[in-house]
């Protein structure tokens, strides 16, 4: 490969792991915009406009007046002062914002290194395919803001689920691309068979993160704050609580918070099986090993929250390690899959 095309694979790599990290940024801020119930603070959706700040006591006011329409406050936060909504307001803000910023920050160099023929036209093509992704993911989030601003105290969890999940999604494709431009995969000639078990466990990664949203929608996590039992024994007394049965699963929190858990612990038992498996294999046994002490962190991270009753610092930790769970899952995966397109390193 030609030195100026190696380099500008690595360009382009770089820049993907950077909007990786933004994305990465988004999904912890959207986690503490959650744990400290800002979520509705912002009642309005202005994709132009909503970028500047209230600038006078007026506008200030007129959001707060709004905010004081909405059951949540109603039922909730019934005396809420002008200066503690400024304290919601902002993480929202800050959510919204950085949002915003993501999609600059991809668009911009996009569109750089078309222009410079840095990015053929099958990646040029995948990458604007993420970037409309990206502007689907705004809209997504406002549709799931409107479900607690009429008959609600919060937001729908099946809404939530929607929304962090297609967060997870461009996370992984951005960074499966960027492992392509970067990384060169192992030769692959002993793991043939660890393939479809990788894929179970970014499967299985994948979705404990999306119900432990439904944890977090339900506030599921504020139930049974002891482990392993819940309310005297391994399975709550009241996990079917709800006609159909089958809607404990979504509506119930005590069945919630125990799918929730079983799901964490059934993956981890899955990863240290995968570990068993491949940690003799050249190039791979590093990887799987840190899949397993980042998964072994992140149980043990939840377990504290659930036991602590969720304070902020420690939900918030527990998302961003949900999310390097599925970064090491994905780079696991990514060594075991045969590489399509040249390597810029080896």
């Amino acid at each position: 490969m030609r030195a100026d095309a190696t380099n500008s694979r690595r360009s382009v790599g770089i820049w993907l792991l950077g909007c990786c990290a933004a994305i990465f940024a988004m999904v912890v801020i959207g986690g503490i915009t959650r744990l400290t119930g800002s979520g509705l603070s912002i009642t309005e959706w202005n994709p132009v406009m909503g970028v500047l700040p209230p600038l006078s006591d007026a506008e200030w006011q007129r959001l707060f007046d709004q905010y004081r329409q909405i059951p949540e406050y109603v039922h909730v936060n019934a005396g809420m002062t002008l200066a503690e909504f400024r304290t919601i307001f902002w993480w929202e803000y800050i959510h919204r914002l950085w949002g915003r910023a993501i999609g600059l920050v991809f668009l911009i160099p996009l569109l750089w290194f078309w222009w410079r023929g840095r990015i053929d036209r099958p990646l040029g093509l995948k990458l604007f395919g993420i970037f409309l992704l990206g502007g689907l993911q705004g809209v997504v989030g406002w549709w799931m803001v409107k479900s607690g601003l009429a008959d609600r105290l919060d937001v729908s969890q099946y809404r939530l689920a929607i929304h962090l999940g297609l967060a997870l999604l461009l996370y992984a494709l951005v960074f499966w691309i960027a492992l392509d431009l970067l990384v060169k995969k192992p030769t692959g000639r002993h793991t043939a068979g660890l393939v479809p078990m990788a894929w179970v466990v970014v499967g299985a990664v994948s979705l404990t993160i999306v119900a432990g949203a439904f944890v977090a929608g339900t506030n599921a996590g504020l139930v049974y704050n002891t482990f392993p039992e819940m309310g005297g024994g391994l399975i709550p007394p009241d996990y079917v609580a709800v006609e159909p049965a089958w809607l404990n699963a979504f509506e119930n929190p005590s069945a919630i918070q125990f799918n929730h858990r079983l799901l964490a612990i059934a993956t981890l038992a899955l990863i240290i099986v995968f570990w068993a498996r491949s940690f003799r294999v050249p190039e791979l046994g590093v990887r799987s090993g840190l899949l397993l002490l980042v998964a072994a962190a992140q149980v043990g991270i939840g377990i504290a929250t659930l036991l602590l009753v969720v304070p902020i610092s420690l939900g918030a930790l527990h998302q961003a390690g949900a999310v390097v769970v599925l970064t090491a899952a994905l780079w696991v995966a990514h060594g075991l899959c045969d590489n399509r397109a040249e390597p810029a390193t080896a």
